[in-house]
């Protein structure tokens, strides 16, 4: 789907608009070959870039081909059909025109398109930049969700089960996700700083930084809590570690305790002549041997602190 939508300083409202003009915002979503190819001609791109955007894992990186600079990035995005959490979106910086192209809904563009964030397509590196401050809110949401949750299991540690495990597992696959999205999309940004992809002015270039350094700080809160991850993780194989040797030690010591009573038991089941075999408290004394053994062992035991 295919939709232009423009805006001046002196406009009101972002409305959506019929044919391409100079300051259009063009914004494609889940294009189809014939729409993609459409896009391509009537703004003159170059069509072997454009195509990458179909790749759903498709990596961050900036390109320059004819009068356009290209800006592969990735925002935040619950795919069922990937074993991914980001989503890759296309935005083309042209000499008067700005066009985004995602091959999924981009939840992000919402607060553009309802006129809950005030936007103006015509002055487009100011444009630029809310698009990628945007993105960059969104992925602090997803991690401020998940510090909570994993701050959550820490507090529940000697409670964590096989579930808590998977949860733990898929939150370090969405850190990891959003590590690999951030990172290279922060290395092309500070190239665009140096206004050779795009005019900016004092003011751009501060708000540039500031989303760079949102991003900078976003990726060290990332692998913070990724570190955090790793280390409960860690514990809990320790902790289950030692339930498993505390509980295959306890077993161990019942079947020595076990094993002495049977080993007497058997002995004077035996067909044959025995000692006291014809004592008439012979059962009382052989009880009485059975249980100073035992007790023995049990006193031995708990010295060792193996009970």
């Amino acid at each position: 789907m295919i939709t232009h939508y423009f805006k001046t300083l002196k406009d009101t409202e972002l409305k959506e608009v019929d044919t391409i003009r100079a300051g259009v915002w063009t914004h494609v979503v889940a294009p189809t070959e014939d729409e993609l190819a459409k896009v391509v001609e009537e703004y003159g791109l170059d069509e072997a870039i454009v195509v990458d955007i179909q790749d759903f894992f498709e990596v961050p990186r900036m390109e320059k081909s004819g009068g356009a600079t290209y800006f592969f990035t990735r925002y935040p995005f619950d795919e069922k059909d990937e074993d991914i959490d980001t989503a890759p979106l296309l935005i083309i910086m042209g000499e008067s025109y700005v066009v985004t192209i995602a091959m999924r809904e981009v939840p992000q563009f919402a607060s553009f398109i309802k006129g809950k964030t005030d936007v103006h397509t015509t002055q487009k590196a100011r444009f630029f930049i809310q698009i990628m401050d945007t993105l960059t809110k969104s992925f602090e949401y997803e991690l401020i969700r998940l510090r909570k949750s994993v701050h959550s299991d820490r507090t529940k540690l000697r409670r964590i089960g096989n579930r808590e495990i998977v949860r733990l597992v898929n939150y370090e696959h969405e850190l990891n996700d959003m590590i690999a999205a951030v990172v290279p999309t922060n290395a092309w940004l500070q190239q665009v700083t140096t206004g050779n992809y795009m005019q900016l002015f004092s003011e751009d270039v501060e708000l540039m930084e500031d989303v760079m350094i949102a991003n900078s700080q976003l990726i060290d809160s990332a692998r913070s809590v990724l570190k955090t991850i790793q280390n409960i993780r860690s514990a809990t194989e320790s902790i289950m570690a030692n339930k498993l040797n505390r509980t295959i030690q306890t077993l161990t010591v019942l079947t020595i305790i076990l094993t002495i009573p049977t080993i007497i038991a058997s002995l004077y089941g035996m067909n044959v002549p025995l000692p006291l075999s014809e004592h008439p408290f012979a059962f009382w004394m052989v009880l009485t041997v059975i249980v100073i053994a035992v007790m023995t062992v049990i006193f031995i035991f708990k010295k060792s602190r193996w009970l």
